[in-house]
């Protein structure tokens, strides 16, 4: 394996410093033998050279953001040559499609790697493993986000129950001012994770904020949840404090609590446990340094904020399948300094982005 394969591959838990990820990256990347077509022939419409100017995260604020560009690439360009004739075909996912038509990307197995730490991180919350199954309120299809609970419910011993939803017909019912269909499709999710957890042993719950909130309204619901669930997973939307502060404690007080933030292009970043000097009650870590979080000056994104500052996120992914060195997301949040344990900065307070444009509408997803 050539040297810029093992950086790139290292185990989740014998990470790489950031900059030798990013100068991994642009060798893989750009280089006509293992990068992808995308890459490989936008390489010389660049104004720099990514192999030699590119080598510390710094310098990845000279791309350009290209993720809009991934609602049209055919995944063929976008899978890299050196991981092509391994004998299966890369996994397609969409973004949940909240700013217009879906995103893809291609996946050999970072999310996997990602799903392997995200389970660790939920040890240390102290959520239950080898006793008890989940269930997992959310959409598959093209989302990669029951793929990764199922991989998840793998690693911590669990039977696997998924209750399918569709993100994107929600969110157009509510686009469209039907609030009664979109309130009544969320009464047929609740009515099947009733079912489950009225006949099966769970232990760990997935959902996402309206939804959780949803299960808060319906007594029985809530009760079972209660009763059973040891382990409950937020994510997918945003929540203010207050609503997360009453969930956790109030209504389903003897359960651990942890959210995740991310979504299809960035990976899964979840709550880390809290340490002492915490004045954010949810703290958020990306899967460092194959996915770099920063928080830029809405009005001057070529400055990061300050620790306690708010900013528009900027994500950079670094990984084997996918490279997305700057990409605008739709939300700003809190910097958060690096604390022992993690890497790079955390993210706190999540909320959707807006400039005066058209009004974000999360739904449920």
């Amino acid at each position: 394996m050539r040297d810029v394969d093992a950086v790139l591959g290292t185990p989740w838990h014998e990470l790489p410093s950031a900059d030798a990820v990013v100068a991994a990256a642009m060798e893989w990347h750009f280089d006509p033998a293992t990068g992808s077509r995308f890459w490989v022939e936008r390489a010389a419409s660049l104004p720099f050279d990514p192999r030699k100017d590119i080598t510390t995260l710094a310098d990845l604020n000279r791309f350009p953001d290209v993720s809009a560009e991934w609602r049209d690439v055919p995944v063929e360009d976008l899978l890299p040559a050196g991981l092509r004739g391994l004998g299966r075909l890369p996994s397609v996912w969409e973004s949940g499609g909240t700013t217009g038509a879906p995103k893809r990307i291609v996946d050999l197995g970072q999310w996997e790697r990602n799903t392997r730490w995200w389970s660790e991180v939920l040890d240390e919350h102290g959520f239950p493993s080898g006793d008890g199954n989940l269930l997992f309120l959310g959409p598959s299809g093209p989302h990669v986000v029951a793929d990764a609970l199922r991989g998840l419910a793998r690693l911590r011993g669990a039977v696997f129950f998924p209750v399918d939803l569709d993100p994107r017909w929600v969110r157009r019912c509510l686009q469209d001012g039907q609030s009664d269909i979109a309130r009544h499709y969320v009464d047929h999710l609740l009515d099947q994770a009733e079912w489950v957890l009225t006949s099966q042993h769970i232990s760990l719950l997935y959902a996402t904020p309206p939804l959780l909130e949803a299960i808060a309204e319906r007594p029985r619901l809530a009760g079972l949840v209660r009763d059973k669930v040891r382990g409950i997973m937020w994510g997918s939307t945003s929540i203010d404090p207050e609503t997360l502060r009453l969930l956790s404690t109030e209504v389903f007080p003897d359960a651990a609590v942890s959210g995740l933030y991310g979504n299809t292009m960035m990976g899964a970043a979840p709550q880390r446990p809290a340490v002492p000097g915490d004045t954010e009650p949810c703290v958020f870590q990306s899967f460092h340094p194959y996915v770099h979080l920063s928080l830029l000056d809405p009005d001057d994104l070529t400055r990061e904020v300050a620790y306690g500052e708010r900013g528009r996120v900027c994500m950079r992914q670094l990984s084997p399948e996918v490279l997305l060195p700057h990409v605008l997301e739709r939300d700003t949040a809190v910097r958060v300094a690096p604390v022992p344990g993690f890497g790079g900065d955390g993210v706190a307070d999540v909320q959707p982005f807006t400039d005066g444009g058209k009004k974000i509408i999360e739904g449920v997803y």
